[in-house]
């Protein structure tokens, strides 16, 4: 092995083996501003050869233009990668700024033949359920999810921003290969209860924004003024006003870290993510979003970074001093219904 490549794990008992750490591909075409096109095709095939094998989309971002603008990436490479998608987060034709959560089965029927045709693959390698309709019980989510896996639509299902009580429903239905939420040193909400019971289940955890959204990465010291008119950050608590002052002035200890491995401070705050694998016992395998080539060799470097137990212990208070939720509305989040 080439030593630029990282390393692999399993998502779940019987789940895909990727790399781990795997790719947040969103931002490529939505949600944080301009993007360069060739630039982020770029950072696919770069991300690829340093071992980098999960690529992480969803039908929502852009209305599935995210999707579309993977698909020759994934013809082109389709043994080679472990395809993950999402359904749940329904936009109206007609409304294009509406959002509405929908976990019903003709839905999920739906939703999964769209992107199948979106991403031009056969089979969806990974499928998330993207966010909880409580008004749908989960095990009859999850069990047309099944019906899907049984079809030979999907391999393997994934839930995102579940509690540890519905992942545990869930779980009871069908396996459950890898759970995604927020995880960062600025997000630690879901080390009371989700982690735990991922550990206990054997599922495997995909940390996504395990930057901060970009707050860890010491880049934004005005966000308000700082981010694109369309950048989908100033809708969130933590980027606006008198909470991203502050947010910004939480950096001081990872800098320190930074300075003391001769890193960056994303390097550090990635290290950070990827070393609670250990710390929790349960395999990690964060998705940071980017859109440039050096950025995802600077990022999969950090997968070779070791922290030492005062680090850790350094870095440790910086979660209590976060202004502002995760979302305006946190009943869409797992800590929002704990």
């Amino acid at each position: 092995m080439n030593d630029s490549r990282i390393p692999a794990a399993r998502l779940g008992e019987g789940g895909p083996q990727v790399g781990v750490q795997g790719l947040g591909c969103m931002g490529m075409s939505f949600a944080y501003g301009p993007t360069d096109a060739d630039a982020a095709r770029a950072t696919l095939e770069r991300a690829l050869e340093l071992g980098v094998t999960l690529y992480d989309t969803a039908d929502a971002y852009g209305a599935g233009d995210n999707e579309r603008f993977l698909a020759p990436f994934f013809g082109a490479h389709r043994d080679e990668v472990v395809v993950a998608t999402k359904f749940a987060v329904s936009i109206p034709p007609d409304e294009p700024t509406k959002r509405i959560v929908r976990n019903d089965a003709p839905y999920v029927r739906e939703a999964v033949d769209a992107s199948l045709k979106r991403l031009g693959v056969d089979v969806i390698d990974l499928y998330y359920m993207h966010r909880r309709d409580v008004d749908v019980p989960i095990e009859d989510t999850v069990g047309t999810m099944a019906e899907l896996v049984r079809e030979g639509k999907v391999k393997h299902l994934g839930l995102s921003e579940v509690t540890a009580g519905e992942l545990r429903a869930a779980h009871a239905v069908h396996p459950i290969a890898a759970v995604q939420s927020e995880w960062s040193l600025f997000s630690r909400d879901i080390e009371a209860q989700v982690v735990p019971a991922a550990r206990d289940l054997g599922v495997a955890l995909v940390p996504y924004s395990p930057l901060g959204r970009g707050f860890l990465t010491g880049a934004l010291t005005d966000a308000p003024t700082e981010l694109a008119s369309d950048d989908v950050r100033r809708t969130l608590p933590r980027f606006q006003g008198g909470n991203a002052a502050a947010n910004a002035a939480l950096l001081e200890p990872v800098r320190a870290v930074a300075a003391a491995h001769g890193v960056s401070l994303a390097q550090v705050a990635l290290a950070w993510v990827q070393q609670q694998a250990s710390v929790h016992g349960l395999t990690v395998v964060p998705i940071p979003g980017t859109r440039r080539p050096q950025r995802v060799e600077e990022n999969t470097a950090a997968a070779r970074i070791a922290l030492t137990d005062d680090q850790l212990a350094l870095l440790e208070p910086i979660a209590a001093k976060v202004s502002g939720t995760r979302y305006p509305d946190m009943r869409f989040a797992s800590a929002g219904r704990e």
